[in-house]
């Protein structure tokens, strides 16, 4: 039985993702992180792009994490150095979590080259290319996405 050309695009994009989980776990043990450590310093620099305040709260449900378990991330993360705790400058009782620059750079080093390579894939494409390719990775996402972040 042939799969149709949905169905090829389908498991090459399961493809990519356990490749790239892969790359993910190497750099976790690399660096003396858990997984979870990883996901949660991609879910941190996604807020500081889209300019989204990140709490420990806020953190512990993009990760479907309890308040123990976000702790204990915060924590190892905060003792690799790759996490900082500020206060909020407009809500002194609030704490902010940033990912350091020290964090950044050692990112960088590991998946530069896959950003690099991609940015550069993607320029061949024109201009209605790269939108579908956004509007299907953006489905994608949307098919995967719980209305509600799943809770322990």
């Amino acid at each position: 039985m042939t799969d149709s050309p949905e169905l090829r695009i389908f498991h090459l994009l399961r493809a990519v993702t356990v490749e790239y989980g892969l790359r993910q776990g190497e750099f976790a043990a690399g660096n003396g992180m858990h997984a979870t450590d990883v996901r949660a310093l991609i879910c941190l620099l996604d807020a500081e792009r889209a300019e989204t305040d990140a709490t420990a709260g806020w953190l512990g449900a993009q990760l479907g994490l309890n308040s123990a378990g976000t702790t204990a991330v915060i924590d190892r993360l905060e003792r690799l150095g790759h996490l900082a705790r500020v206060r909020d400058d407009r809500d002194r009782r609030r704490v902010l979590l940033r990912v350091e620059e020290s964090a950044k750079e050692l990112g960088r080093a590991s998946f530069g080259p896959l950003i690099d390579g991609t940015v550069a894939l993607l320029r061949e494409f024109d201009v209605a290319e790269v939108d579908a390719v956004r509007r299907f990775l953006t489905g994608v996402r949307e098919l995967m996405a719980p209305e509600e972040p799943l809770r322990p």
